[in-house]
């Protein structure tokens, strides 16, 4: 095993939290392959530099925070780089129930404030904030409990 491609891998994953899929890809593109990128991959989890349970708790609590994005999105990203159900579910403990509701409810508020200077019908209205949070991945039957509550 190469010490100066580990010592690149280590740069590599101590910059931000990757997937075993992200280092693999930047792996070939230093020409590592095969037998050595695993051999490298195992020897970077050892080390503690790549955690895929890490790497979800960072990306779900950061895209919910940050983006105001719901766990159908997070999860859906999370799928789509190749996580273990494991580790997506460690990352969705990552998003407490209450925050959650607590986030949704602050989204729809203000883009109701947005909204409402230019779009009259109630209805009209409701259907928009309800595409825009469905468009940020939050459940269906959620946005419609919080639209119901949202005061007119």
């Amino acid at each position: 095993m190469d010490r100066l491609i580990l010592q690149k891998a280590a740069s590599y994953c101590a910059y931000q939290e990757r997937t075993q899929d992200e280092v693999r890809q930047r792996l070939k593109k230093w020409n590592v392959w095969g037998d050595e990128a695993d051999e490298l991959i195992a020897e970077l989890i050892s080390m503690n530099y790549l955690s895929e349970e890490r790497f979800a708790k960072t990306y779900a609590g950061g895209k919910f925070r940050v983006k105001n994005w719901g766990r159908m999105k997070i999860r859906q990203e999370l799928n789509r780089r190749g996580l273990s159900a494991y580790s997506i579910e460690k990352g969705m403990g990552e998003i407490r129930d209450e925050d959650y509701v607590a986030g949704l409810r602050e989204l729809l508020t203000k883009k109701k404030n947005l909204l409402s200077k230019t779009e009259t019908d109630p209805f009209k209205l409701k259907q928009k904030l309800a595409r825009f949070a469905m468009g940020k991945g939050y459940e269906g039957e959620l946005i419609w409990r919080e639209l119901e509550g949202l005061s007119d």
